[in-house]
């Protein structure tokens, strides 16, 4: 598949971000129902060509802006990426897992060559070109997990698999919504899931999605959509830049909602490492402006009566409390019905 790459666009202070009709037609909208709750619902990662499941791994025309974000948000906060010392095979297991993937999705794009150990892998979007000896971080510019992590759109966690839990002990998150890899790091499943309504008054949810993900074969990946709201393009609204951006929500207007509110959905992947045993969790972030989402009449209205009725618990939880009242009324609009 060819991708066409927009310039390097701005996702921080002087906002500059736009999808084209192309991203908005294949824009993952969460919503099947008029209604939301909470659920775990994880289906099979089966191919769908033409949308953003076709390829494990997608490379959509924000791929230069969201790299170029990422180095930009790691030279602030290098902490953003951790790899704990057990997690070496996991990283390069997972180096070798995006680079078979990519070259092989996007040949056009991504290129890799092997004999034995001996690899040689371009990127040609970020005048990458380097021969490397597999397995050894010395041979890279960078050690293994950030050398192809910084080459990705969306966040990245390896789970190590161990005592019947999974702990979040590897990750490259610099676009998370409102939470911290330097605080999870090392944390289990139930741990970093405390947070979360449903589960914390619902164990069995949280049994059933631990012991299902325990289980995630090599070769059957699964995967799940997540949703949350951003005020404006911002990719980075973590816990350690709240400082920066919490204030945006005191913003919005039943005149601005359009601009400044965005859908933020994350495409989340689950597959299992061959080697390690690791599971990889990938959080693929796409945003949307409420302006270039309502050019779907579908969309917009479902989105209106979703957030309308949305538990109060749920939206305290999304973070979307403060802006919530002039957010639908904005929405209102688009529902007549």
């Amino acid at each position: 598949m060819t991708v066409q790459f927009n310039p390097v666009e701005n996702m921080r202070d002087q906002f500059h971000y736009h999808n084209s009709a192309k991203a908005i037609a294949r824009f993952p909208f969460p919503f099947p129902e008029d209604s939301y709750m909470y659920s775990v619902n994880i289906e099979p990662a089966l191919s769908k060509p033409g949308t953003i499941f076709e390829h494990w791994f997608d490379i959509d025309e924000h791929y230069l802006t969201e790299v170029n974000e990422r180095a930009l948000t790691l030279k602030n906060d290098p902490k953003r990426c951790i790899v704990l010392p057990h997690m070496q095979q996991a990283a390069w297991d997972f180096l070798e897992m995006a680079m078979l993937h990519l070259s092989a999705d996007y040949p056009e794009h991504f290129h890799l060559e092997r004999q034995g150990k001996a690899w040689h892998w371009i990127n040609r979007p970020m005048n990458i070109d380097v021969h490397f000896q597999f397995g050894d971080d010395s041979s890279l510019p960078l050690p293994a997990f950030e050398f192809i992590s910084r080459q990705l759109q969306g966040d990245i966690a390896l789970l190590d698999q161990r005592e019947g839990d999974l702990f979040m002990d590897a990750g490259m998150i610099t676009g998370p919504a409102d939470w911290s890899l330097n605080f999870d790091a090392g944390m289990s499943f139930k741990q970093w899931h405390a947070p979360v309504p449903k589960l914390a008054h619902d164990a069995g949810v949280f049994e059933r999605a631990l012991k299902f993900l325990l289980n995630i074969q090599v070769g059957n990946p699964y995967r799940r959509l997540n949703w949350t709201m951003t005020i404006n393009p911002r990719m980075d609204t973590s816990s350690e830049t709240y400082h920066l951006w919490g204030h945006e929500r005191g913003l919005v207007t039943k005149d601005n909602a359009g601009e400044l509110v965005h859908l933020r959905v994350e495409l989340q992947m689950m597959p299992r490492l061959a080697r390690s045993n690791a599971l990889l969790f990938s959080i693929r972030t796409y945003l949307i402006s409420l302006n270039d989402l309502v050019t779907n009449p579908a969309w917009a209205k479902r989105l209106h009566r979703v957030i309308r009725d949305l538990p109060e618990s749920i939206a305290d939880y999304k973070g979307i409390t403060r802006y919530r009242e002039p957010l639908v009324q904005w929405l209102s609009q688009f529902d007549q019905e």
